[in-house]
């Protein structure tokens, strides 16, 4: 009998594929409640309309979950795989002022396992219905043969918008501001390669239970935004801590100028057995350090700033030194 040559065959299902589009509009659905895409879920491109905005400025960004995934799949953590993902791609977008609009993932898998990538897309919908952000569209690959079975390859691209005028100006830093840091939930989605090589390292030092709950997903900081908002503290700028810690995301923002800041020591859960392998400085070049997001506003506007929101703390100033110190209080 000859080979037979067909998609199917070759390890790509076209049929289960459709399905699947179907099953994800059922959970997309959950997204559209204030805001909704222009024309209907499924097309070729998805559009949202802008008239509701006089002078709208447009911002994007793309980002992952990084080899954080590999520990969530061991841990059958998808829905939360799905959150990070959201959240590393919205809270870059509110950095800028911008109204979180839409997301649009790509899912590679070997081959498709529709009750994973409907975990995967239930975890981003939570995330995105918090923040009012529609689930626009994506892209599910299978790949057999490129993809390893039980792997999964993650990325996602979000859209924003703002008025003109409310679009945030880093420029207009001033030393003598004040940083308003908020609470992280863990070491959200950076970092992981080198926790996995310490866990590698010292094996057993770290509990499964007490790993799975450094697994915590990146929070969304739409929170902290509205809280500075309904302040009315001026918001001079905005850093997502990601990659690079408090250093490198707040140099990024303050061109010639400085900072000094003081922290507590990041007590929560197993994360000292982590950072006591590393020397102080690369831990704050590497994670967020239980801060992942820091509002810079005039020092007039500090207090209101932070009686606006439960963690919310003054964490350091702008100065003139050039650089960012960082030390643990």
């Amino acid at each position: 009998m000859s080979e037979e040559f067909t998609y199917k065959s070759a390890g790509v299902d076209i049929k289960e594929a459709a399905e699947l589009v179907g099953d994800i509009n059922q959970l997309r659905q959950r997204t559209e409640g204030n805001r909704k895409l222009m024309q209907s879920f499924g097309l070729f491109a998805a559009t949202y309309d802008l008239s509701g905005y006089k002078e709208p400025v447009i911002m994007t960004g793309c980002d992952g979950v990084g080899t954080k995934l590999e520990i969530l799949l061991e841990f059958d953590q998808l829905e939360i795989a799905g959150k990070d993902l959201v959240a590393m791609n919205v809270n870059d977008i509110l950095t800028t002022g911008g109204d979180p609009l839409m997301f649009l993932d790509y899912v590679g898998v070997g081959r498709i396992d529709k009750t994973k990538i409907k975990r995967l897309i239930a975890g981003m919908s939570e995330h995105l219905e918090s923040c009012n952000c529609i689930l626009a569209g994506g892209e599910t690959a299978e790949m057999p043969g490129v993809v390893p079975d039980g792997m999964i390859e993650l990325s996602g691209f979000a859209v924003g918008a703002c008025e003109k005028s409310n679009l945030i100006d880093p420029t207009s830093v001033e030393v003598g501001d004040v940083l308003i840091g908020y609470e992280s939930d863990g070491f959200h989605a950076n970092g992981w390669s080198l926790i996995r090589k310490i866990l590698k390292a010292f094996p057993g030092e770290v509990t499964d239970e007490e790993l799975s709950g450094l697994l915590a997903p990146t929070r969304l900081y739409h929170d902290a935004v509205e809280s500075l908002r309904s302040s009315g503290a001026k918001i001079r700028a905005m850093a997502h801590i990601t990659g690079g810690g408090l250093p490198e995301n707040l140099e990024r923002l303050l061109g010639d100028k400085g900072a000094a800041i003081s922290v507590p020591k990041w007590e929560l859960g197993a994360v000292q057995k982590i950072l006591q392998h590393i020397e102080e400085q690369e831990a704050f070049n590497t994670f967020n350090m239980g801060w992942g997001w820091v509002a810079i506003v005039p020092s007039e506007d500090a207090e209101k700033a932070v009686a606006a929101h439960p963690r919310a703390k003054t964490i350091g100033e702008v100065t003139d030194s050039g650089e960012v110190l960082v030390q643990t209080a």
